[in-house]
């Protein structure tokens, strides 16, 4: 195992290869760093600022801790150079963590020579890329990117090797309510759950149906069912709104027939006025004639 001075004596003739004119690394000594590894203290190594995830299973880590104490760490970490020995975590803060839980000196890692932003896009795109993120961990993470990367969802979509589609559907989960963010959070809804409750804009219903889902355990195919009969439910309340019925009554009583009224949520509708003969017909255009 090499001793740590050698380690950043190497580092540091690496880096003293450095393109004078931009005062940054050349070609050749990025393509070292990212290919290679190094074997780096864990107490030189900093949290990464930029982490997008802050929940870690304590039983997790001391398996993984377990694991890597009996066979070493197979997937090293990535970290930057910050100067002076010192290394700032791109991603893999479990294994980190785990490392030090097993008491280990050192730890393997790729260094790689980033700024903020990129570091901030390695460590964002290569957490979306594990499976055992959940949809809100996944939403954030993709929000993040672009909000502070300046990201649009197609650019998104092409870094993270996703159709624009999917990356839309895990953003909207944000404008959840945080009980049910919370929900998707702790794995006790799907992400098909949380698609269909996002499209209900009626909050009150929202939760209403989110509560009902918890509660009865209804799968995706069954709430898309409720969902969609609330709907009509809240479309006829709607169209027998107090008012319209006193004005369909009136003109009903107007005009000697009994008429319809259809009206949606924007406003826009039709006025129906039925008759049965050329008779009632001519009562009902004299009537408004009148």
């Amino acid at each position: 195992m090499a001793k740590k001075k050698d380690l950043g004596k190497g580092l540091r003739a690496l880096l003293k290869d450095v393109d004078k004119s931009s005062g940054k690394p050349t070609k050749s000594v990025v393509e070292k760093l990212v290919k290679g590894t190094m074997e780096i203290d864990v107490n030189s190594i900093e949290t990464n600022p930029f982490q997008p995830r802050t929940d870690f299973d304590h039983e997790q880590l001391l398996e993984l801790s377990a694991s890597i104490e009996l066979h070493g760490l197979v997937q090293p970490i990535t970290v930057r150079s910050m100067g002076d020995g010192k290394f700032q975590l791109i991603s893999g803060e479990r294994r980190l963590r785990a490392t030090k839980l097993a008491k280990l000196k050192v730890i393997p890692a790729y260094v790689r020579v980033a700024n903020d932003q990129e570091m901030l896009e390695f460590a964002l795109i290569e957490n979306i890329q594990r499976q055992n993120l959940n949809a809100l961990e996944v939403a954030f993470s993709y929000q993040r990117l672009m909000d502070e990367c300046q990201l649009t969802q197609d650019e998104l979509s092409k870094r993270v090797g996703k159709k624009r589609s999917t990356v839309a559907n895990y953003v909207r989960l944000l404008k959840l309510p945080p009980q049910i963010q919370q929900a998707v959070k702790r794995e006790e809804i799907s992400m098909g759950h949380a698609r269909v409750l996002v499209g209900i804009s009626n909050l009150i219903k929202q939760l209403d149906l989110f509560n009902k889902t918890r509660i009865h355990n209804w799968s995706v195919r069954k709430l898309e069912e409720e969902a969609s009969a609330k709907k009509k439910i809240i479309k006829n309340i709607e169209s027998e709104h107090p008012e319209i019925t006193r004005i369909k009554n009136k003109l009903s009583k107007v005009l000697g027939v009994k008429i319809r009224i259809k009206r949606d949520q924007k406003g826009a509708g039709s006025i129906q006025i039925p008759f049965n003969s050329d008779d009632e017909f001519n009562d009902i255009v004299e009537s408004i004639m009148d």
